[in-house]
């Protein structure tokens, strides 16, 4: 049988383990985990509707994180969303005609934007802007939609 001492030690290293995970689960659900950009390049892109995208969030190509958003602003000029991303300086060679769109990822529904390469053969550099962009599909307005769409079928003729 355990020594007194000993059940409390094994209690301890327990509990010291079960917030370790806890720590470990926090820093992931806050994306905080990975490293940031290194040598990096700011570029910006357009939206229409963030939906919940964050300061923060990941920027990537393939599937792989490439930068993270380093800002979001209100454009009152064009009532839109500008969103400027830090690139890690490793990727130089994005086409300058590629589009970005936001995506969510997760059970917990992450946003992060998702860049789909062009053809061209000049590449963005600091500063540039993307132009063909794809705002974040926002669940209330599809299902403001559907119900609408729904209502307007079933309503008799005059």
């Amino acid at each position: 049988m355990l020594s007194r001492k000993s059940l409390e030690l094994w209690v301890g290293l327990f509990v010291a383990a079960g917030i370790l995970a806890l720590a470990m689960l926090a820093f992931k659900v806050g994306n905080l985990t990975s490293a940031d950009v290194l040598d990096g390049y700011k570029i910006s892109a357009r939206f229409d509707n963030v939906g919940g995208l964050k300061v923060k969030a990941a920027v990537t190509m393939a599937g792989v994180r490439i930068g993270r958003v380093a800002a979001i602003s209100f454009d009152d000029n064009r009532y839109q969303a500008l969103v400027t991303m830090d690139i890690d300086g490793r990727y130089k060679n994005i086409p300058k005609d590629s589009s970005a769109s936001i995506l969510t990822s997760g059970l917990l529904g992450d946003q992060y934007i998702g860049i789909e390469p062009g053809g061209d053969e000049t590449y963005l550099k600091a500063g540039d802007t993307i132009i063909r962009t794809q705002s974040a599909l926002v669940l209330e307005k599809l299902i403001g939609q559907m119900l609408f769409s729904k209502s307007t079928e079933s309503a008799p003729p005059k």
